[in-house]
């Protein structure tokens, strides 16, 4: 039998990608950087539940997040998420 574990972190990737909020979010990172009030306003949801799929998104390191003053700008960190959506929507 294989090894399960690189099964099991690929499902735990695919789960978290799962979510509708995410998967846009993550799609809409492929082309850009942006801030938690761009995707605010994208997305049509309250600031507080984007940056709760933010923070799912960035402790999976799916997403990073670079300081400028008081702005926080997110980014894909992982490439293996970049050929998924590339996949997914291409």
């Amino acid at each position: 039998m294989e090894d399960l574990t690189k099964y099991n972190d690929t499902a735990e990737l695919l789960k978290v990608l799962a979510h509708p909020v995410r998967l846009c979010i993550v799609k809409g990172l492929m082309n850009q950087e942006c801030n938690v009030s761009h995707m605010q306003e994208c997305l049509d949801l309250p600031q507080s539940t984007v940056s709760q799929h933010l923070s799912i998104l960035r402790s999976r390191g799916i997403i990073k997040g670079t300081r400028k003053g008081l702005e926080v700008t997110y980014c894909i960190s992982n490439e293996e998420v970049k050929k998924i959506i590339d996949l997914l929507f291409d």
